[in-house]
């Protein structure tokens, strides 16, 4: 119907002047802004990197392993099993034992009783293998294992990622899986490249462990460098204390010897341990460890069981604000590999936004010359509504401080092309209606109710890409289907809202004139 309450007027007008308000803070420089958002541009657009990471599962699957044999050596003690030679060789457990046990321990890693065995929940048979040859028994995970540890390893890996850039304050990072083993990072504006990878490519596995003359240690020993000399320790296997009893760590500046250092504070497991061995370990060293380097190895001097203590190393303060910040996000399960990388420059970057906002600057102005020349009036109607669209989305995304990427813009000119060939569909309905009906407020009235069909239609099929494109996609895929699925909305208000508006006005007016259109 061609008319339009008081109520709908001021609704229309509201969200059109609230949009065209949060589009326009994009581009003006406002002291006081009502909403404190904006639209990010994306890698393409702004310079930054891009990094491929790869995860190195081997390091996972032989912890893994190793940490099963102290569970296998109390089970087979449990159950009588006497086995020989267990070992840890090419990512596989391996140990022999009589015939006579064959069927018993084939039972407790594969039959599905051993699915609910209360001590050994990871012996499922759909995650390890066992194999049986001549008395010897091999166990190495299944291919369905493998999935599962290298998704679990994914995970965490990806989650320490965020941690570790949203420390820094990377604006808008983009951090996705990449099949079951890669990690895709996106650092949009990043002035630091070098920073973001030393970062990333430390685990940040950090242990506390005595130095230790004695060869003969019950625990083992080996050998560790220090991280920033060729000096060397022999150092105990045994770890006194990890990092996941760290509760935080900060950089600052020591009073006492005025150099930069990272203090620390422990969980109440961490601090009684630490207590434990810092009193029993007076006059010894205590080789802090990270990633197999040593950082520094200070001798105790008195108990500790206050729950904190300090990290010195003759540190900058950029290198114990990164230190810190290794510590507080956490270790990585498994070592991460750049395999890929790339660095795109600002100036490339504003390339990219000159010949983006060109085309659509060119396909705009063509758009709005043929339809003024086609419909005259109403071509002008039909601008104005283009115009405000536009103002509309780039709002709307606003709002939502979407990334904005190359194929965004292409979905921002494709809108255009669909608000314009609603507005067509609709004139052009109208020409029809006018050769059989003398009035001309049916006439156009029929007109919006006859074509809304087909451009429900047309927009519906357009919208149900638009979804598949952002659920199944990537990326660049995801920037242009969010615009486009955004503009498919904007552009049904502008016609059948703000559009039919304008019109109505304007008939209303000229109700009696012929040739309207």
């Amino acid at each position: 119907m061609l008319y339009f309450s008081k109520l709908r007027i001021f609704f229309i007008s509201l969200v059109s002047i609230f949009f065209i308000f949060v589009a326009l803070s994009n581009f003006l420089k406002v002291e006081y802004k009502l909403l404190d958002k904006k639209i990010n541009l994306g890698l393409d657009l702004q310079g930054g990197s891009y990094l491929l990471l790869e995860i190195d599962n081997k390091p996972v699957i032989d912890q893994k392993l190793q940490n099963l044999t102290i569970s296998i050596r109390n089970l087979f003690k449990e159950k009588n099993i006497r086995f020989t030679n267990l070992k840890l060789l090419n990512q596989s457990l391996s140990f022999q034992a009589e015939k006579k046990y064959k069927e018993e321990i084939i039972n407790i890693f594969n039959d599905e009783e051993s699915q609910i065995n209360p001590y050994y929940p990871t012996f499922k048979s759909h995650e390890f293998e066992l194999l049986e040859s001549e008395n010897i028994y091999i166990l190495k995970y299944s291919k369905q294992g493998m999935v599962k540890l290298k998704t679990s390893s994914q995970d965490q890996a990806l989650e320490i990622i965020r941690r570790r850039i949203d420390e820094i304050g990377t604006n808008e990072p983009n951090i996705l899986k990449r099949g079951n083993d890669r990690i895709l990072v996106e650092l949009p504006g990043l002035d630091d490249p070098e920073r973001i990878k030393s970062l990333l490519g430390k685990t940040a596995n950090l242990t506390f462990r005595f130095v230790s003359s004695n060869k003969e240690d019950s625990f083992g020993v080996e050998k560790l460098f220090y991280e920033d000399s060729e000096d060397e320790e022999i150092v105990s296997k045994r770890i006194i204390l990890s990092g996941d009893n760290l509760l935080d760590a900060q950089p600052r500046m020591d009073n006492q010897t005025n150099e930069t250092v990272v203090s620390f504070s422990l969980d109440r497991v961490g601090a009684k341990r630490f207590g434990k061995a810092t009193s029993t370990g007076i006059g010894k060293q205590l080789a802090i460890v990270l990633d197999g380097k040593i950082i520094s190895a200070p001798v105790i001097r008195e108990t500790i069981a206050s729950g904190s203590g300090q990290i010195s190393g003759g540190f900058t303060f950029k290198s114990a604000t990164d230190l810190a910040l290794l510590l507080r996000s956490g270790a990585l399960p498994a070592p991460l590999e750049i395999i890929e990388e790339r660095t795109v420059g600002p100036d490339l970057g504003q390339d990219s936004i000159d010949a983006g906002i060109n085309a659509l600057l060119i396909g705009f102005l063509l758009v709005i010359i043929f339809i003024f020349f086609k419909y005259k009036i109403f071509g002008l109607i039909t601008n104005i509504t283009l115009i405000i669209n536009l103002f509309l989305l780039i709002g709307i995304l606003t709002i939502f401080e979407a990334t904005l990427t190359l194929p965004g813009i292409a979905g921002i000119i494709l809108t255009v092309g669909m608000a314009v060939d609603a507005n067509v569909l609709i004139f052009e309905r109208i020409k029809e209606e006018l050769k059989n009906e003398r009035n001309n407020l049916i006439a156009f009235d029929s007109g919006y109710t006859k074509s809304r069909t087909a451009i429900l239609d047309a927009n519906i099929t357009t919208l149900i890409a638009a979804l598949i494109l952002f659920f199944m996609g990537s990326g660049p895929i995801k920037g242009f289907s969010i615009t486009l699925g955004v503009g498919i909305f904007t552009t049904l208000f502008s016609v059948y809202f703000i559009a039919r508006l304008l019109t109505v006005l304007y008939v209303l007016k000229n109700k009696e004139k012929k040739g309207l259109i």
